[in-house]
């Protein structure tokens, strides 16, 4: 019997193992090149794409590579991001989206010759924060923590010591898209890769704490 109980347990880890896996997730709007190997995404940019609605510059624009997978719940999402930005506004990192009125991306975008640590945040109308770093970096660390109907942005020059740069609502309770995202606005496409990307599911707040109030 207990044979069978770690059987099925463990058949349970390498489903869910595979089902995170960069071959099981979605394109919305994909790019002419890309591939996965070794568990990295790289993809060739389309050009003149981006994610942006209304406020400011006055247009509304949805049709950037985003390769992602569903989740609903409260989770923490990460990714190494590596690449050869050449023209202003050349970008690129996490992005969760409900949809396409309601969405963050955060991670390095290229503006005036400079590295940028950027978050927009869009609901309805989108806004834009950046914190310009002092050097070009060789790549970047980008983590989402999802709890309740916050946001929370982090990034990482290591994987080890994580800054925040953006804590932003979001409605909770409804699934959404998490995912790896690219954008070329102005240029004509640039390389990226992905790597490490991994989304960790963290138990529910509320959950708990009834839990823990409603203990035997």
């Amino acid at each position: 019997m207990k044979k069978q109980v770690l059987g099925i347990l463990l058949s349970m880890v390498a489903i869910n193992g595979m089902a995170q896996s960069l071959e099981k997730m979605n394109w919305f709007n994909e790019p002419e090149q890309w591939k996965i190997e070794n568990k990295t995404l790289s993809m060739s940019v389309t050009p003149q794409s981006d994610y942006w609605r209304i406020s400011h510059y006055g247009f509304t624009v949805d049709d950037a590579p985003f390769y992602y997978a569903t989740y609903g719940g409260e989770f923490e999402a990460k990714v190494k991001i590596t690449g050869d930005y050449k023209a202003r506004f050349d970008q690129a990192g996490l992005m969760l989206r409900i949809d396409h009125e309601n969405y963050i991306k955060a991670g390095i975008e290229y503006v005036d010759g400079k590295y940028n640590l950027s978050t927009v945040v869009t609901h309805k109308t989108s806004d834009w924060s950046v914190i310009t770093l002092d050097k070009p970096v060789p790549f970047i660390w980008i983590k989402a923590v999802r709890r309740l109907d916050a946001i929370e942005i982090f990034y990482s020059f290591d994987d080890k010591t994580y800054t925040m740069m953006r804590n932003a609502w979001m409605q909770d309770n409804t699934p959404i898209q998490v995912g790896l995202m690219a954008a070329c606005p102005d240029g004509q496409g640039f390389d990226v890769k992905f790597e490490h990307f991994k989304v960790k599911h963290l138990p529910d707040q509320r959950r708990l704490e009834w839990l823990k109030k409603n203990q035997e």
